[in-house]
């Protein structure tokens, strides 16, 4: 995945709970590039609580070194980056890890700036693999390096992510945390969104109401 992390997450993490590292140029992706709004899927029975479609990734977009490496990886950087497609590596947590093995093509996610100084959702990516071994396990220069990991049978996972556009407006950290505490009062699409439940997942899983919600944000002026 391009460079970035995030900040370290629970005690079953090693190091930084999800994170990239500046991504080598890929060369199998082979979704195209959608300028226009990511389609909806129909509607679950469940009036869409339903789990597994929609996702959150989180990426650092400003310079910080972690063992000489800048982790710093922005959804700018993923629009340059050839195909504008990235592998996402990096991710040390093994529930992040586990829900990028539930990722399916074309699935997707937004794009979200984390430790930074204007942290939000940036924009929108899809899913072009689905989890295969991450590279960075095995490489002592890496600052995600995992000598416990072994070839034969690799600890992490990544897929990869293509740019599909950006928000038509940033959605800022703060707005959404003022929708997350209003909905938990009124039972709204955010009550229990994970940015707010499950902090340091660098990786999470959204119900369709809340992309849904999030992408109504868009057209509104922000309160």
């Amino acid at each position: 995945m391009p460079r970035a992390r995030r900040r370290p997450a629970g005690p079953d993490m090693k190091g930084p709970e999800g994170k990239r590292s500046k991504t080598k140029n890929l060369g199998g992706a082979s979704a195209q590039v959608e300028s226009s709004s990511l389609q909806r899927t129909p509607a679950s029975e469940d009036g869409g609580e339903a789990l597994g479609s929609y996702w959150l990734m989180k990426s650092e977009p400003e310079s910080r070194l972690e063992k000489g490496v800048d982790v710093k990886f922005s959804i700018e950087d993923l629009q340059a980056q050839p195909r504008q497609t990235t592998c996402w590596d990096g991710v040390r947590n093994y529930q992040a890890r586990n829900f990028l093995r539930a990722m399916r093509l074309d699935e997707e996610a937004f794009f979200y700036h984390s430790n930074c100084r204007a942290p939000g959702i940036a924009g929108l990516v899809k899913i072009v693999k689905e989890a295969y071994p991450d590279h960075t396990q095995f490489e002592k220069n890496s600052p995600h390096y995992d000598s416990s990991s072994k070839e034969d049978n690799p600890k992490w996972s990544m897929v990869d992510v293509q740019f599909v556009r950006m928000m038509k407006r940033f959605i800022p950290l703060a707005e959404l945390r003022a929708h997350h505490q209003a909905h938990k009062a009124s039972g709204g699409p955010l009550k229990n969104m994970a940015l707010f439940t499950h902090q340091r997942l660098s990786v999470q899983r959204l119900t369709r109401e809340e992309f849904d919600f999030i992408l109504s944000l868009e057209e509104k002026e922000p309160s």
